[in-house]
């Protein structure tokens, strides 16, 4: 079985994830992991309880070690367990136990962040807004460097954040 790389896409709201995602795995000829958190406010119509942030985590890492073994060279996944835990912090305080182990023992090789340097476009349910965004952006940003975490800021269209992620990933691999 050939190593795969995992790649977290970090970054608030609004901020270009899945479409980066989606376009990385097109570009790469592999696939990705699209947010579970989006699936369950379309089901459910409501946005998780502070006591369901632990199934939107373990389910988001359960698809990516379903699709893990699908993959070629890479596996995108947008968002990971620790966007789960920075927004379980940032509505409802501190995140369960089980969640800040999940978001502390689950790794990734390499962590994009997007910036929040789109327009805001609100999106039903689980978008709040601008301000918000720019907050959880911070939050991320913070948690990061705390944990002296590398990770690839990408900014601009949605082109050149393709190059930059394409850039930063011919490293990877040399």
């Amino acid at each position: 079985m050939s190593s795969v790389n995992r790649v977290v896409i970090l970054g608030a709201e609004s901020s270009g994830k899945s479409i980066l995602a989606e376009a990385l795995a097109a570009h790469y000829q592999t696939l990705w992991v699209p947010e579970y958190l989006r699936e369950f406010v379309e089901q459910n119509q409501r946005v998780p309880k502070a006591e369901e942030q632990i199934l939107i985590a373990r389910t988001q890492v359960q698809r990516e070690t379903e699709l893990l073994k699908q993959a070629k060279q890479w596996l995108f996944c947008d968002t990971g367990p620790i966007m789960t835990a920075i927004y379980s912090r940032h509505y409802f305080g501190e995140p369960d136990a089980e969640l800040a182990e999940l978001e502390l023992s689950h790794q990734y090789d390499f962590c994009i962040v997007t910036a929040p340097d789109f327009p805001w476009q609100p999106d039903g349910l689980q978008r709040e807004s601008a301000y918000v965004r720019d907050r959880v952006h911070q939050e991320v940003l913070d948690v990061l460097d705390e944990r002296e975490i590398p990770f690839l800021l990408v900014e601009g269209s949605n082109h050149s954040r393709l190059e930059q992620v394409q850039f930063a990933l011919s490293f990877l691999l040399s």
